[in-house]
């Protein structure tokens, strides 16, 4: 009995140690002490002698080697809302009902000097990493990274995430929604996968790969697997996230109660498209029509009664740019109104729905010790939209303008499924209400200041009360580390870790009136940049969201002053009376520049979307020929061969059974643009959709005979410049079948999630002249992809290569 009772009593000893405090902490065989160093992660496993024992019957095996999290450490749930302002939730005295975040905040704890960096992807890699964006890489989104180190879109093996950090210390941990942290070139079956979550410390990945989706078909990853789209009517990616998300927790929480788990919820709500059920739009009617103007008073006077703002509060000014709402014709009320109901209903359905996982967790009787971060916008509300909005946000990325009357044609579909709107950037002015300027703009509080909630009762004694410490959103993983009571990695996986940059902010928990720990951050965001320092603030704004062209060259950019600390909104400029301190303070951003990789600046923006110019990889860099096959799907511009200004053609080899063929041979991106090359009644066709606006169909008059064939598409390019037509021909063996113009394409872009398909036509469909997926039901052999004009191209790919190598040299010099 004794030397069957001999392994669970050694298991038990063994984890009883684990639970020690860290520094407290031993393993080993007996008679042997093994120190346990979570400084080091992994944890090393203890080494045992080899056993001289010829029967496992008269042997005590070693206890088992089994990492624990710290007694009693918190589970950890960071919410993380997309593209919201500071003065947009009602929880900091915004138009937009939040219940959850509301209830989180009367229960626990308002942040109202909380800072992100201006921009998606910069925020989130340094709040999972602690370190500042340009530390992880990512200076600016993983599309417009470059060569340069703090550009490269790649997050250093040196930088590990707090997941990362807590799956070596014993946690369960999970991510739902947004990842846009992996370089837009390894989104592909050909990797590497390094970067994507479940190589990045969470055990569970569910959600998409980059900076937007389309909420009604998007293109989801579970792992590293891509999801069927699913075929329910109804289906709203903030749903199915928040549904899968509970699962998770309910398996965790059931299997291993006593295991912490950590969750990173983070919604593409509520950046564009704008994508709502329609029963949320309905809630606002009526609620926006006094304009933008007037709900900025409004919310200012809600901020300062309930007390997140100061009393003395002054509205900053607003950008020249913005009209007056009283100036504007009704067409333009009605229509932007419009976009504000449905942007506040996407708000308040995200916020719900989040309320459903916060209860879920509280089932479980785990919320008591869930230290949970909700933080309202990964940046300021987002003036993207420029000055109308946008029935297709895609027509911004290719410089077309939408006038008002060509939105108003689609009012009454404004955020469902057969739109991928955006608001008016007055919206936007107004959402970052007290501050000026909005998303991008990295010099101002209206693109960095969010506001924040903890909430954690068993930790947090207070309830309902405001914490004005400055903090950043570096400052999020020192304060987990603290209260999970766990040191700081010098070396994770076998790499020397880079310092952790935020520091703590758990002091604040109980100390509504102790001082700001974090006393210096500089800001950088496309050239707008800022230095905060004690209570100063100086910046430039070199470029706004809305604005196509840079204000002037970086070394003429006027600076602007500000003493934060009875200042609250920046209205007040001080730089004509207090140069010696701008000067000060230009200096110290300097210094912060080099010391985190800040410098070269880099203020180009489209440029940076072509590979060639930046030096970026491409995997199709250099090639004019890509062959595919039937089943791949989902491949993104940044791994598909791109076609766009450029003669080339499409060559399928096909096979029809008996009875003829249907569905799409090959297709890229969707209903608000791309193209399809497919079969409708066995007869070749080819549609360009030209942003949603325009279709362009050519098709043959008689269907494929059974058995095989070769059909073609040839395109021949206008030429002379970017965006223009061209003639579209069909062959079916080498015959010429059907032939048209196509009067306009798309210069820069087809998508921000929807890919080349192989075979069928997932998402959305390119044509409403078939339902996806539209799949092809006879065979399909290679198809391959050529582009023309290759004299011309040469001569453009070594111009642009010639760039590439002038920015490399400039970098070693």
């Amino acid at each position: 009995m004794k030397r069957l009772l001999a392994p669970a009593i050694a298991t038990l000893s063994f984890v009883a140690l684990l639970a020690m405090p860290a520094s407290a902490q031993t393993a080993g065989s007996p008679g042997t002490v093994f120190p346990t160093d979570r400084s080091v992660l992994p944890i090393p496993e203890p080494t045992y002698p080899h056993s001289t024992v010829l029967d496992a019957r008269n042997a005590t095996p070693p206890p088992r080697f089994e990492i624990k999290a710290p007694a009693k450490a918190p589970n950890v749930l960071i919410i993380l809302i997309d593209d919201m302002g500071f003065g947009q939730s009602s929880a900091f005295g915004g138009s937009i009902a939040m219940p959850t975040v509301e209830q989180l905040a009367n229960n626990g704890l308002r942040y109202n000097q909380f800072h992100t960096t201006a921009l998606c992807s910069p925020t989130r890699a340094a709040l999972l990493s602690g370190r500042n964006h340009h530390m992880n890489n990512f200076g600016s989104i993983a599309e417009t990274a470059t060569t340069f180190p703090g550009q490269t879109g790649q997050r250093p093996n040196s930088v590990a995430t707090v997941a990362e950090m807590l799956r070596l210390n014993g946690y369960s941990t999970a991510h739902f929604g947004k990842n846009h942290e992996t370089a837009a070139w390894e989104v592909s079956p050909s990797g590497p996968t390094d970067r994507w979550p479940t190589r990045q410390g969470f055990d569970k990945f569910y959600g998409f790969m980059g900076g937007e989706t389309n909420q009604w078909a998007p293109l989801i990853y579970d792992g590293m697997t891509q999801v069927e789209p699913s075929k329910d009517p109804t289906y709203n990616f903030m749903t199915d996230m928040t549904n899968k998300a509970i699962d998770w927790m309910q398996y965790q929480k059931s299997l291993t109660p006593d295991k912490p788990f950590f969750i990173y919820f983070a919604p593409g709500a509520t950046h564009a498209p704008h994508h709502v059920p329609k029963t949320w739009i309905d809630k606002y009617k009526g609620k926006f029509d006094q304009g933008w103007d007037k709900l900025r008073e409004e919310t200012l006077a809600r901020q300062i009664k309930l007390g997140v703002v100061p009393p003395d509060t002054k509205l900053a000014p607003k950008p020249e740019a913005i009209k007056d709402w009283a100036s504007l014709s009704p067409d333009e009320k009605k229509l932007f109104a419009r976009q504000m109901e449905v942007f506040a209903g996407f708000g308040e359905y995200a916020d719900t729905e989040i309320g459903r996982l916060v209860d879920a967790i509280k089932a479980t009787g785990q919320l008591d010790n869930t230290l949970v971060f909700y933080i309202v916008g990964d940046n300021g509300a987002s003036a993207e939209g420029g000055m109308n909005g946008l029935f297709n946000e895609m027509t911004y990325f290719n410089g077309v303008q939408e006038s008002v009357q060509d939105i108003l044609k689609h009012y009454d579909k404004l955020g469902g499924p057969m739109t991928y709107s955006h608001y008016a950037a007055g919206w936007a002015i107004a959402g970052d209400t007290p501050f000026t300027w909005t998303k991008q703009v990295a010099s101002s509080y209206g693109g960095t200041r969010n506001g924040m909630v903890v909430h954690w009762p068993k930790g947090i004694a207070a309830k309902g009360e405001v914490r004005s410490q400055w903090h950043h959103v570096i400052d999020i993983v020192p304060t987990i580390l603290e209260v999970a009571k766990l040191p700081e990695p010098t070396s994770v996986n076998g790499t020397p870790q880079t310092p952790i940059e935020g520091v703590s902010m758990a002091y604040s928990f109980a100390a509504a009136n102790a001082p700001s720990t974090h006393t210096t951050q500089y800001f950088e965001i496309f050239g707008n940049r800022a230095i905060y320092n004690d209570g100063w603030l100086a910046g430039t704004i070199h470029r706004a969201a809305w604005e196509t062209r840079n204000r002037r060259p970086l070394e003429q950019d006027i600076w602007e002053l500000y003493d934060t600390r009875s200042d609250f909104s920046l209205s007040n400029d001080l730089a004509a009376k207090n140069p010696e301190k701008l000067k000060q303070l230009q200096e110290l951003f300097l210094s912060e520049a080099v010391k985190y990789s800040v410098l070269p600046l880099d203020d180009r923006t489209l440029e940076r979307l072509n590979p060639a110019m930046v030096g970026r990889p491409d995997l199709m860099a250099g090639r004019t020929s890509l062959t595919v096959h039937e089943g791949m799907t989902g491949m993104s511009e940044n791994v598909f061969i791109n076609t766009k200004n450029r003669s080339h053609t499409i060559t399928a080899d096909v096979d029809i059974p008996k009875g003829g063929a249907s569905g799409v041979i090959l297709a890229q991106a969707g209903r608000f643009g791309g193209w399809s090359l497919y079969l409708k009644d066995g007869k070749p066709t080819y549609t360009y959709n030209f942003l949603g606006l325009q279709r362009f169909t050519i098709a043959a008059k008689q269907s494929l005979p059974v058995g095989k064939s070769k059909i073609s598409y040839e395109f021949a390019y206008d030429g002379d410049g970017v965006g223009k037509g061209g003639v579209g021909t069909l062959f079916v063996n080498g015959k010429s079948v059907a032939t048209g113009r196509i009067d306009r394409t798309q210069c820069c872009g087809y998508s921000a999630d929807e890919g080349a398909d192989v075979g069928a036509d997932e998402g959305t469909p390119v044509t409403e002249a078939y339902k996806v997926p539209f799949k092809f039901t006879g065979k399909i052999g290679a198809v391959t992809i050529e582009l023309k004009d290759l004299k011309k191209a040469d001569a453009e790919d070594a111009a642009e290569a010639k760039k590439a190598a002038a920015m490399k040299k400039g970098l070693s010099d």
